[in-house]
């Protein structure tokens, strides 16, 4: 479930403008693997062939905004660490991408690369900790049942 060290953090990246999509995707190509979508029903598309690590979005688009897509993809896509861009300073929206969109950092436009590369890499650090952290309460569960089968065990003896 936790992911190798080569392995390349996989991002979606949701806009309605297609130059930002092209200019994020030339940015960081090289560093991880790019998903990109036109509109919040395309990235519902691709999250359900593709096992994302982060999803960024624009918050400003015709048919959804991104906290309204973000908050839609929780029951089915939980695990992804949500981030929500935007060239508007809305302070609604910030406390709706908290609130129901579960987002994990807020950006606005234009992003900086270096920022966003720090932004990226503590976010995939964050997606990483969940996973363990799951991992180990399952493991700490199914010891707690061996401990208990084992004391059970015990007492009938």
């Amino acid at each position: 479930m936790i992911n190798s060290p080569e392995e390349k953090i996989k991002i979606l990246y949701v806009d309605d403008e297609e130059n930002n999509l092209q200019a994020f995707k030339a940015t960081f190509r090289r560093d991880y693997q790019i998903f990109l979508a036109m509109s919040a029903d395309e990235g519902r598309r691709i999250l359900k062939s593709e096992d994302v690590h982060i999803i960024i979005t624009d918050q400003r688009m015709p048919e959804e905004t991104g906290v309204d897509f973000l908050s839609s993809i929780i029951p089915i896509n939980p695990d992804p660490i949500r981030i929500l861009l935007t060239g508007y300073t809305d302070i609604q929206a910030v406390i709706d991408a908290i609130n129901k969109g579960q987002i994990y950092h807020y950006l606005t436009k234009p992003w900086e690369e270096e920022y966003m590369r720090n932004v990226i890499q503590n976010a995939y650090e964050v997606y990483q900790l969940r996973l363990e952290n799951r991992q180990l309460t399952t493991d700490l569960h199914d010891i707690n049942s061996q401990l208990e089968f084992v004391l059970r065990q015990n007492l009938l003896s």
